[in-house]
């Protein structure tokens, strides 16, 4: 089995070293993969820094460059689909709605890169009489993209294709686990025409790579998704470079006692699911008002017990392998400390390998980790409440804040929660799992800083510089 390589200043590189990557369903070793030593990560960052110099893409040419990887994203969307379902033992049919949600992210990139623009600034002060000033925005430099695995593809898109756009170049470290999916887009950007030194992929750990990524001073922007404990390290070593971060969470879902409870049932009981839970914004949390509580429980039942869990390549399949056994395990171990506790398994807690079934939890207290901490794995807990205002407490007595979801018929209250839901996206009528690739995207207090999507990304990645002009 050949090696992949790295991809440095246009060239893919071998190393000494590899690491092996896994169809996560069978175990079974699918590729090997370079790993990046000091000399190739000084490479990637010199190589960078030289075509952000002396290489500058106009904003037409960026937006032909991404357009055309768009249209290769969609052309090869079931090749990169099952690449996606074999090393993240991500269900097919989700594999398939990444890339083209992937292909739609690099679009909208493009066209984000021939309207970025500045403001007219009025400067009535004495002494001005004959000056006027504008801004415009220009681009950071090299930015540094460190991605998960959990969306192997879009995610690194979501980075990716915006610091392009605003005229940036990009060293990229993909999730070891998961790099195939990162290396397929450096051939299509590649092949769509983005010059040598624009984008740079190194594949190794963070401890290793990641930490000499973060000690060279010429990354001018590091945007992260992964844990808190990397992203806060990220932050405090960064210095006064620019970091965007994507932390994860914990998040709730209302659902009050006007809901459509079929409605919301089913959301919940997909998307608490989805990915085998392994998503930043997984319904983790359903907050249920209590008098509604107990048929709202025996829908979300049936609704896990309707998932075929199984061969992520198969499309029967919706819920696949988590990504390692050591993390279904941990899951398995939080149940069982949840249940030691008081709490009630519905349905669930079964595990096979890395395979973990759909569970659903009542009885829980809000000091058990399954309900305090991100379980990242296939995992619900039903939490009564007795009134709204309650609710909104509740969803709120927790240490991330990246999106919530609120089902009701009330547009008070939607406006209620609107208002008083401390994250960073609050979705009315659907779970906090709902996201659209164009708007912003990003969290408060331990779930980051920071906004994704497309034109948010560019913000955070160019600076604003004011010109004055006298005549």
């Amino acid at each position: 089995m050949e090696i992949q390589p790295l991809y440095i200043n246009g060239e893919w590189r071998t190393t000494a070293s590899f690491i092996p990557v896994t169809n996560k369903y069978s175990g079974e070793v699918i590729a090997r993969v370079a790993v990046a030593s000091r000399k190739e990560v000084e490479e990637a960052v010199t190589a960078a820094e030289r075509a952000f110099r002396e290489n500058t893409l106009t904003p037409w040419q960026r937006y032909q460059i991404l357009s055309k990887a768009s249209e290769l994203l969609l052309a090869r969307r079931e090749e990169l689909g099952m690449i996606i379902a074999r090393e993240a033992g991500k269900a097919l049919k989700d594999a398939l709605g990444e890339v083209t949600r992937a292909a739609n992210t690099c679009r909208v990139s493009a066209e984000e890169a021939t309207r970025i623009c500045g403001e007219m600034v009025p400067i009535g002060s004495a002494g001005a009489e004959n000056r006027f000033a504008y801004t415009i925005r220009v681009p950071v430099g090299v930015v540094c993209a460190i991605t998960p695995f959990n969306f192997p593809l879009n995610l690194v898109v979501h980075k990716v294709a915006p610091a392009i756009a605003a005229g940036n170049t990009v060293v990229l470290k993909p999730a070891s686990a998961t790099p195939l999916s990162s290396l397929s887009l450096c051939r299509i950007l590649e092949e769509a025409g983005l010059p040598p030194g624009h984008l740079n992929v190194l594949v190794g750990s963070g401890d290793d790579v990641g930490e000499m990524l973060l000690r060279d001073p010429r990354v001018a922007h590091f945007s992260f998704t992964g844990s808190p404990a990397v992203g806060r390290r990220i932050a405090e070593r960064a210095g006064l470079r620019r970091v965007t971060l994507e932390l994860g969470s914990n998040s709730a879902t209302i659902v009050h006692s006007d809901a459509d409870l079929v409605k919301a049932a089913r959301a919940c009981g997909r998307m608490a699911f989805v990915n085998a839970g392994q998503v930043c914004i997984s319904v983790q949390r359903i907050l249920v008002q209590q008098d509604v509580a107990e048929p709202f429980c025996q829908l979300l039942v049936e609704e896990a017990e309707k998932l075929v869990v199984g061969d992520p390549t198969d499309l029967k399949t919706d819920v696949g392998p988590m990504i390692s056994e050591d993390a279904a395990r941990r899951a398995e171990q939080w149940v069982r400390e949840a249940v030691a506790g008081g709490a009630t398994v519905l349905t669930g807690g079964r595990r096979e390998g890395n395979l973990f079934y759909p569970t659903v939890l009542t009885g829980v207290r809000p000091d058990m980790k399954v309900v305090c901490e991100e379980i990242f794995a296939p995992v619900v807990s039903v939490i009564p409440y007795e009134n709204f205002e309650q609710a909104l407490e509740m969803a709120n007595d927790s240490p991330y804040g990246l999106q919530a979801g609120v089902f009701t018929r009330s547009l008070d209250l939607a406006m209620l929660a609107a208002r008083k839901l401390e994250v960073g996206g609050v979705i009315i009528n659907d779970t906090s799992v709902y996201r659209a690739d164009e708007m912003p995207y990003g969290g408060v207090k331990g779930s980051g800083m920071g906004r994704e999507g497309p034109k948010y990304a560019i913000q955070e990645m160019t600076e604003t510089r004011v010109v004055v002009i006298t005549l």
